[in-house]
C-alpha cells in the first residue's frame, strides 16, 4: 500500500507516528508524502486546543479529498476524546486512541536527531488541560527496557536524542524507579554523543537533576521547563503544583552551574483570572527571569475540565493581546539570549537536509547551507558540506552565522 501520514501536536506525537511508519515500510509499504495520492492516510491527531482540533478535521477532509477511495485512520489524543464524532466523518475508516500506541517509540525519518518517547499519560489533572483524559494516568517502561531501546537508537547512527513524554519527569515512579536513574543509565550508553530533555515540570525538577545535566558527559545545557502563568493566583486557579518562586529558583539553579544554557518556558496566555492587573504580574515577571524564548498558546476551553467552572472568564478578543504581548517579550528575550552568545565558540552538530540560502544569514547567495543546532539551542549555518552532516564541529557564534528564527 501506499501510506502518507500527518501529525499535529508535540514532539510526542511526531515520535509515535514515525516509529509506526517505520514498521509499516519494514513490512512492504511505501510511505509517500502528505498530499500525494494514498491508498491508506493516517492522522494523528492533538485536542490540546480548540485550534489544533480544527486542524485535525481539516487533515480528515483533506485525506478524503485526494482519495475518496482510501482508508483513513485517525489516532491520537483528539481521537480518544471525539471517538463517536470523528467515525461519522466522510472516509475514516478507524479511529484509534492512545491505548493503541506503543509505550516507548521514536523517530527515524532523520538520522542526525530522533525524539525517542520514554514516557505517557498524567496524573496531574491541570484544571485547563484534556491531555490526562486522552493520554489516561502516567506510566513508562522499565529503565532495562528503555536503555534496550536506546541502544537500537545508537545503532541507528544518530547523534541526538530528544527525550519526549507527557509528563517526562514522572518516570519510573509507579515502579519504584526514576528519571534521574534513567538520565545515569542513557550517559553511559556509547554511541549517542547528545541527549536534550524536551519538557520537565519545575516541581519535578530536582537540584540532583539540574547537577547531573552540568556535569554529564551527553546531557546538554538546553531546559523546557512549563510556567503557563506568571502569577501565583492564575497558577493556583490552574491546579499546577509550584508557583512563582519556586520557578524562579529553578532557573536561577540552572544558571548558577550552567551560565550559558537554554531556558524555554510554556506560557498560556488569556486563562481564567487573567485580568489586565495579572496580565502584567505575569510580564513582569517572565521579563525578569534568565528565559531565552517562549512557547506562547492562547487558552481555550475544553470540554470536560475543570476550567469551565471557575475563575473570571477573559474575553477572547482579550486573549489574543495577551498573546501578542507574550510573543513580543518572547522575541525580546530570544535577542538578548543570542546577543549574550556572539563571540562564544559552541558544538554543533549538523544536520543532513541542505537548506536553501537564508536572507537573516551573511552569505553567498549562489549556494546552499548546512544547519545545525548548538549544545545550547542556536540555529546556526555555514556553506553546504555534505561530509559535515551528522558531526560536531565547534563554531564561534556571530551575526553572520547565526539563523534568526522564531521559536
Amino acid at each position: 500500500m501506499k501510506i502518507a501520514a500527518h501529525t499535529l501536536g508535540c514532539k510526542l506525537n511526531y515520535a509515535e507516528t514515525s516509529d509506526l511508519l517505520r514498521q509499516l515500510g519494514e513490512e512492504g509499504n511505501t510511505i509517500v508524502e502528505w498530499g500525494s495520492v494514498a491508498d491508506l492516510y493516517i492522522v494523528n491527531t492533538c485536542t490540546v486546543t480548540a485550534v489544533a482540533e480544527k486542524k485535525c478535521r481539516n487533515a480528515i477532509r483533506q485525506a478524503h479529498r485526494l482519495n475518496p477511495n482510501a482508508q483513513i485512520v485517525v489516532m491520537g489524543c483528539f481521537a480518544q476524546v471525539a471517538t463517536e464524532e470523528i467515525s461519522k466523518m466522510p472516509g475514516v475508516t478507524q479511529v484509534l486512541g492512545n491505548d493503541s500506541k506503543r509505550l516507548l517509540s521514536y523517530s527515524g525519518e532523520d538520522r542526525t536527531r530522533i525524539f525517542f518517547k520514554i514516557q505517557d499519560g498524567c496524573d496531574y489533572f491541570c484544571t485547563y488541560c484534556a491531555i490526562p483524559y486522552a493520554r489516561g494516568r502516567s506510566r513508562s517502561a522499565t529503565i532495562e527496557e528503555t536503555l534496550c531501546a536506546a541502544r537500537r537508537i545508537a545503532d541507528s547512527g544518530a547523534k541526538e536524542v530528544v527525550l519526549t513524554g507527557v509528563n517526562t519527569g514522572t518516570f519510573g515512579q509507579h515502579q519504584g524507579e526514576s528519571f534521574l536513574n534513567l538520565l545515569e543509565g542513557l550517559d553511559q550508553l556509547e554511541g549517542i554523543l547528545r541527549y536534550r530533555i524536551s519538557s520537565i515540570e519545575p516541581n519535578l525538577l530536582t537540584d540532583d537533576i539540574i547537577d547531573f545535566v552540568a556535569h554529564s558527559r551527553a546531557f546538554l545545557p538546553h531546559f523546557h521547563i512549563p510556567l503557563q502563568a506568571g502569577s501565583d493566583h492564575v497558577l493556583q486557579l490552574m491546579h499546577r503544583r509550584y508557583d512563582t518562586a519556586l520557578y524562579r529558583s529553578k532557573l536561577e539553579r540552572i544558571k548558577a552551574v550552567m551560565p550559558d544554557a537554554c531556558i524555554a518556558a510554556d506560557v498560556m496566555a488569556g486563562f481564567n483570572g487573567e485580568n489586565e492587573e495579572e496580565f502584567r504580574k505575569v510580564l513582569s515577571f517572565i521579563d525578569s527571569l534568565p528565559i531565552s524564548y517562549l512557547h506562547v498558546f492562547t487558552y481555550s476551553d475544553r470540554p470536560g475540565t475543570a476550567a469551565l467552572k471557575l475563575g473570571e472568564k477573559i474575553p477572547i478578543p482579550v486573549r489574543h493581546e495577551h498573546t501578542a504581548r507574550l510573543l513580543e517579550l518572547s522575541e525580546k528575550k530570544h535577542q538578548e539570549f543570542i546577543d549574550s552568545q556572539l563571540g562564544k565558540t559552541r558544538p554543533v552538530l549538523w544536520e543532513s537536509t541542505p537548506h536553501s540560502n537564508n536572507q537573516t544569514i551573511k552569505q553567498s547567495s549562489n549556494h546552499q547551507l548546512i544547519q545545525g543546532w548548538t549544545d545550547n539551542y542556536i540555529r546556526v549555518a555555514r556553506p553546504y558540506d555534505p561530509s559535515l552532516a551528522n558531526t560536531i564541529e565547534p563554531i564561534t557564534l556571530s551575526t553572520s552565522n547565526i539563523v534568526k528564527e522564531s521559536l
